[in-house]
């Protein structure tokens, strides 16, 4: 059973030390269905993103005027995820 866990740990720790993500800050513009959302960067960039599957577990609710952290694929910065909600 350890050698099970420290192989998932392994394996976490590999997705979370990838550098081809971007991580921004924004705001949440507009709340489209099928949990999609319009973000406003800070840098002026609009996203359109979906939540990540640790907020749909915990049934974290994202509303307009949301502060959040996305991650954007550097190939492709019109889509996104959301991973974060800040506690304001």
């Amino acid at each position: 059973m350890a050698k099970n866990n420290e192989r998932v740990n392994q394996q976490y720790a590999l997705q979370n030390d990838r550098e081809d993500r971007l991580e921004l800050q924004g705001i949440v513009d507009d709340a489209l269905p099928s949990t999609l959302f319009q973000v406003k960067c800070d840098n002026g960039l609009m996203v359109l993103c979906t939540l990540a599957g640790k907020l749909r577990m915990n049934r974290i609710r994202i509303l307009p005027g949301d502060h959040v952290t996305i991650e954007v694929s550097p190939y492709d910065t019109s889509r996104g995820r959301i991973t974060w909600r800040a506690k304001s």
